[in-house]
């Protein structure tokens, strides 16, 4: 299999590569070991800048001080209100190494959210990212008594705005340049005192069923849990990682900013979200994580490809994708490769598959990693026939992250692998429900006992929600949400979530929602693909003036009739799907029906579109 597949530097990483049992104490050490090295790069008008350890160090210490100055207390909070970039990075080591708790907040977010968010948290410090999330914290900030001060990161349009509770980034870091004149060694003290057991970071869940709870995360839970991830995906400062999730999602903060603090690896942000096919081909990441929504695009954006490439680069992509679907169908089965097809392989990969990793941007990448979201078992096989290894994990924001992930060295599609070695997971005799137990399961949430006691039981085994089965070997895998099983007036117990990765394997699928709980038979909302649909609309000559006409117009109605009846033709009847709707309105992060991470949230979907939905019972 190595001889196949680059598999070097993916082997479990035991021994400790920085000490600190604090997530401040750990960065410090970092910059001392690492002071000249570059960590992150971002790009900013086409240009690519640098950020050595010893410049972040600069930083981090002016900002940091900046805070002292500013009154910031050990133990108090302070939140980012702003996308993916350095200076989010730098504000929450800051924060942390002044002592303090630092709450990140979906650029998304309503002004009303914002409000919610920072009054739950008791928020003194607010960062925003610009004049547009600036005009958030001002409308709300007269019901926000505990906050003193809004530090904004880009003052661009912002330098006559004349607020006493408003400052710039600059202006921060130059009150704490003074600061630090007067007091050397403050900051050094607040990072000396922080202890592994404090309150080091908020994470909110997305609240689909009710307000977002405050996950309680302590430094110990931070830095036990980052270390362990190095014996579940190795990483080292060889490798070159991107950061485009949102900071404020624990996948993000754990998988990118705090991994990569660890280990060394660079950090290299995108622009913003909609250039991360374009970034990614610059990047050329070695370590790529990411959730399903982008490994399904990148895939489309290959499957679109292809249909407008000639007769002969078609059939030439078909022989070598069916020699790489042999070869890993082979390494999966933990069976030899022929000599014969290791050659076709190689042959495959010269002509032809590498060219389609470097299309996608994954060329130079030792392996993939997906989560967040159930994935398509299809998807992770074309994948690894590319030649480049998928692995999946599973966790949640609970459990700081990873709790699951499958070894390079024995991947199964579907399944998110046996429990990663720093925690116990084990399914509920009686519901099925997976368990989990370990030093990186949260605190608690904040301001909610009640919701804790329900969550964690009396034994310390965090009651996930999640469904699943475990097989000989130790793997589990989810069969859906607790709450999502479908139970048709038939009796029949269905888990959609096989359906919908099914649908979203199609080119036109973005999303799908499956209906069908206490109903005679399964129907689907779907939103589709606007690129992917407009294109072909355009070569069939499909007229359409706008998203909605699109959606509604027959051919494409007929398109993805026959997308679903592909899929209905992998189940039994009675988990087919006998209707279905289009949404016929664009949906962003800004919408309600959409979680941060670009999943449709089934509860909401259900309630919004109760008439559509009736009239397919109709």
């Amino acid at each position: 299999m190595s001889n196949l597949w680059n598999l070097s530097g993916i082997q479990p990483q035991t021994k400790v590569v920085l000490p600190g049992d604090t997530i401040p104490a750990m960065f410090w050490n970092a910059v001392q070991a690492r002071g000249p090295h570059i960590w992150m790069r971002q790009k900013s008008l086409g240009i690519w800048r640098s950020w050595t350890w010893d410049q972040t160090a600069q930083a981090v210490r002016e900002m940091g001080d900046g805070l002292l100055a500013l009154g910031f207390a050990p133990h108090d909070t302070a939140s980012i209100l702003s996308n993916t970039n350095i200076e989010w990075v730098l504000a929450d080591i800051a924060v942390l190494s002044a002592g303090g708790v630092s709450n990140g907040i979906y650029p998304t977010d309503a002004p009303e959210q914002v409000k919610y968010l920072c009054e739950d948290s008791g928020t003194t410090v607010l960062f925003v990212e610009d004049d547009e999330q600036l005009d958030k914290a001002l409308s709300v900030r007269d019901q926000l008594p505990r906050l003193r001060k809004i530090v904004v990161f880009d003052m661009e349009g912002l330098q006559d705005l004349d607020d006493p509770q408003v400052i710039g980034l600059d202006q921060l870091r130059a009150i704490g340049r003074e600061h630090a004149k007067a007091f050397p060694a403050a900051l050094q003290e607040r990072v000396a005192g922080c202890q592994p057991g404090d309150l080091a970071i908020l994470v909110y869940t997305s609240g689909t069923t009710g307000r977002p709870k405050g996950a309680m995360h302590s430094h110990h839970g931070l830095v036990y849990t980052v270390r362990g991830y190095n014996t579940l995906i190795a990483r080292s400062e060889a490798d070159e990682c991107m950061c485009f999730l949102p900071l404020c999602h624990i996948a993000e903060r754990m998988g990118g900013e705090y991994f990569s603090l660890y280990t060394g690896a660079r950090l290299n942000f995108v622009e913003n979200p909609e250039t991360v096919p374009e970034n990614v081909r610059e990047i050329a990441p070695t370590v790529f994580t990411a959730v399903p929504r982008v490994w399904e695009k990148f895939y489309s954006g290959v499957m679109i490809a292809l249909k407008e490439a000639g007769a002969l680069q078609q059939a030439a992509y078909g022989w070598a994708i069916g020699v790489g679907q042999r070869v890993a169908d082979r390494v999966m089965a933990q069976q030899p490769v022929s000599g014969g097809l290791k050659l076709q392989f190689h042959i495959a990969r010269v002509l032809v598959l590498n060219n389609v990793r470097k299309l996608i941007g994954i060329h130079k990448a030792r392996f993939l990693v997906t989560g967040a979201a159930p994935i398509s078992p299809d998807l992770v096989r074309w994948y690894m026939a590319l030649g480049v290894p998928m692995l999946e994990v599973w966790g949640m924001t609970e459990t700081c992250g990873a709790s699951t992930g499958v070894p390079v060295e024995r991947i199964k599609p579907g399944s998110i692998g046996p429990a990663a070695s720093y925690n116990e997971v084990r399914l509920d005799p009686q519901t099925g429900e997976i368990l989990v137990r370990g030093p990186n399961v949260f605190m608690g949430y904040l301001n909610q006992p009640e919701k804790t006691a329900e969550t964690i039981d009396k034994d310390g085994w965090l009651h996930t929600g999640d469904v699943g089965v475990v097989d000989e070997e130790g793997f589990f895998r989810i069969t859906d949400r607790m709450k999502d099983i479908i139970i048709t007036a038939g009796g029949k117990n269905i888990t959609p979530s096989e359906l919908e990765n099914e649908l979203k394997f199609s080119p036109y699928v973005t999303d799908a929602v499956v209906i069908g709980d206490k109903r005679p038979y399964l129907t689907v909302i779907i939103m589709i693909d606007q690129e992917n649909v407009e294109k072909y609309a355009q070569d069939h000559d499909v007229p359409f003036s706008n998203y909605a006409s699109l959606t509604r117009s027959p051919e494409v109605q007929q398109l993805i009739q026959a997308e679903i009846d592909r899929v209905n033709k992998k189940f039994a009847r009675v988990e087919q799907i006998k209707k279905f709707f289009l949404l016929d309105t664009q949906l962003s992060v800004e919408d309600e029906e959409l979680t941060p991470t670009m999943k449709l949230k089934r509860k909401l979907v259900e309630k919004k579109y109760a008439v559509p939905i009736e009239a397919m019972y109709g």
